[in-house]
């Protein structure tokens, strides 16, 4: 066990199992007390590398992160504290492995839990190799303007109000944390502070003991007086009554043992902690306390009493000339994390994303403000979450069955097309299924399955200037334009498009309107008139009904149509539909276990 100070204003840490608040906490400790590095070197994360960023002050920084304690130890050789918040199942394992680190002096153990073998252990392994353990079942230990454990002392308002944030002369050690904090308000208002506090932790066998603490600050000159606050169960303040009676102990202790209520009770109580159970007489909290006092050290007769004696201790010294009260520093302040600045109401912050289209802060996600459960409970379709996540309005059912039909019209058309040939070729390749959907993708444009916006936007504007089809076709003609939405590689005029004909069934059945349908078919009566193959295409025919779906349906301004068309919604059809099927010709060649696709050469016209 070390006889001296175990912490510093250059003491670093590891931490084990990353928790964002403690090692927050941490750092903002350090910021306080005016530190220049922070007290976290490096984070262990089983299984994961990387860094974690965090603030140090106003500055964002990057603490590396390691997947082994081996590893972390090699790269961070002057941490030497291990901050270990494992599971109680896995909390001593890991606290041996860094035991067995030679950079690695003390191990704090959070877990509650740890088995007492397991404990046993460890303890034996570092009294052997002069290493300190505290805990298992600790909060942790803290010295005041310098160095503190995880969640030790709470939060900056509780160590500001404590006054830890500078060194004061008073040493303390505890089994429980939480009284630990009820404890350093005590001392700040009737002394000059902490410099050092320490919670062993409550299970049956600490790492270290109250003795041990005790005599460490017996050697430390900054330390003038001693306070222990101790509890049934146990016999570990026999050791420390037993240092006083040998006189190893040369500095004022004031001490005291919690749970005198136990005697009240008819049976054997268990306290909070696994340790805080008498097993008879000598463990009660009377006959400690009795002993303490017996062997020299202050012991008042309540623990009401405790905060005059530890007052009338210190003023002692002070009057003696043995010590001089610690002269008030002002700490720097916290900048306050900005998502709780904006909670509390201090600032406001500009967003840097704008979304209108769905919501996912509430119990269940909502589309354009309808709930989730709403959309499945009501029999809605992929057409009609469509209209809410691209339009924001939920649109008439003939609206949504016209989308659902394009989509499937459109999911596919055979895999020699340019997007599922690229699909083809690169899931041959040993690509994953979202590099072959892109590559297929890719392909859409104003030549492959891309014209439904074109199509749309030169019929509306044809339509609505009432040009005759003569007049369109041959303006576009002089501009040097092809008009979207008409021909075909394949159909003819005596052969005409399947899928064009469905769509042109399905809204001459419930379209209100059919006004820009009806004027692509005279474009296309004109066009055939110059050649069989110029039909009008599916996308004609998606772009056309469009425009009568956007304008028949009573639900959008002119402005927005003009707005949905520029927008590109309308080719958001046929990559949404075709999706499906590249995704399934991926799939199909994966499935196949087809080899990586080399184009003949004979199909090559090698010229110079």
């Amino acid at each position: 066990m070390a006889t001296g100070q175990l912490f510093s204003r250059t003491t670093q840490a590891l931490f084990y199992n990353y928790k964002q608040l403690p090692i927050q906490r941490m750092l903002d400790f350090d910021f306080l007390c005016g530190r220049e590095t922070p007290s976290v070197a490096g984070i262990i994360n089983p299984g994961g590398d990387g860094f974690q960023k965090l603030f140090f002050g106003q500055e964002e920084i990057a603490i590396p992160v390691h997947s082994a304690i081996e590893a972390a130890c090699a790269a961070h050789p002057t941490a030497d504290v291990f901050i270990n918040f494992a599971s109680f199942r896995s909390a001593a394992a890991s606290s041996m492995a860094a035991l067995k680190q030679p950079t690695i002096r003390v191990v704090a153990i959070i877990a509650e839990g740890v088995p007492e073998s397991d404990a046993k252990q460890l303890i034996a392994y570092a009294r052997a190799n002069n290493k300190v353990v505290i805990g298992p079942a600790t909060v942790g230990g803290i010295q005041a303007g310098a160095f503190k454990i995880g969640d030790t002392a709470g939060t900056i308002d509780n160590i500001i109000h404590c006054k830890l944030y500078r060194p004061g002369s008073v040493g303390f050690v505890s089994k429980s944390g939480g009284m630990s904090n009820e404890l350093y308000n005590t001392i700040a208002r009737v002394t000059d502070g902490i410099y050092e506090g320490i919670a062993i932790g409550g299970d049956v066998f600490p790492g270290s003991t109250l003795s041990d603490h005790v005599l460490r600050f017996n050697n430390i000159p900054q330390v003038k007086m001693i306070v222990v606050l101790g509890e049934l169960g146990g016999r570990d303040e026999y050791s420390l009554v037993e240092a006083l009676k040998q006189g190893k102990v040369t500095k004022p202790v004031v001490a005291w043992v919690s749970g005198t209520c136990a005697r009240l009770f008819k049976s054997e109580v268990q306290f909070g902690h696994a340790g805080a159970k008498s097993g008879g007489e000598m463990e009660s909290a009377q006959a400690k306390n009795q002993a303490l006092r017996e062997a020299g050290a202050v012991v008042p007769t309540s623990y009401e009493a405790l905060e005059v004696a530890i007052k009338e201790a210190f003023e002692k010294l002070v009057e003696e000339g043995k010590t001089t009260p610690v002269k008030e520093v002002h700490p720097p302040q916290i900048p306050e994390d900005l998502n709780t600045a904006i909670k509390s109401g201090k600032v406001r912050a500009p967003t840097h994303i704008i979304s209108t289209i769905s919501d996912d802060r509430g119990e269940e996600p909502c589309y354009a403000g309808v709930p989730m459960s709403s959309i499945v409970e009501s029999g809605y379709g992929v057409g009609d979450v469509i209209s809410l996540l691209w339009f924001k309005r939920s649109l008439p059912r003939y609206c949504t069955q016209f989308i659902e039909i394009c989509i499937m019209l459109c999911a596919d058309h055979g895999p020699c097309v340019s997007g599922a040939h690229n699909t083809i070729v690169t899931a041959r390749a040993g690509k994953d299924l979202v590099s072959s959907l892109v590559s297929g993708l890719l392909t859409i444009g104003p030549r492959f399955g891309g014209a439904i916006d074109d199509a749309a936007r030169y019929f509306k504007d044809a339509y609505d200037r009432g040009l005759t089809p003569y007049e369109f076709v041959e303006s576009m003609k002089k501009k040097g334009i092809r008009v979207p939405g008409i021909g075909h590689r394949i159909k003819r005029g005596d052969n005409r498009d399947k899928r064009v004909e469905l769509l042109q069934r399905f809204a001459r059945t419930h379209f209100p309107s059919v006004k820009y349908m009806e004027y692509a078919v005279q474009v296309e009566t004109y066009t055939l008139s110059k050649a069989n193959n110029l039909v009008l295409n599916v996308d004609g025919a998606i772009g056309s009904l469009f425009l009568d779906l956007l304008a028949g349906s009573g639900m959008f301004t002119k402005q927005e149509i003009d707005e949905i068309v520029e927008i590109g919604y309308l080719n958001g059809l046929f990559v949404l539909a075709r999706s499906i099927g590249l995704i399934g010709h991926t799939f199909d060649q994966k499935r196949l276990k087809q080899p990586l696709y080399r184009h003949p050469w004979e199909d090559v016209l090698y010229t110079k």
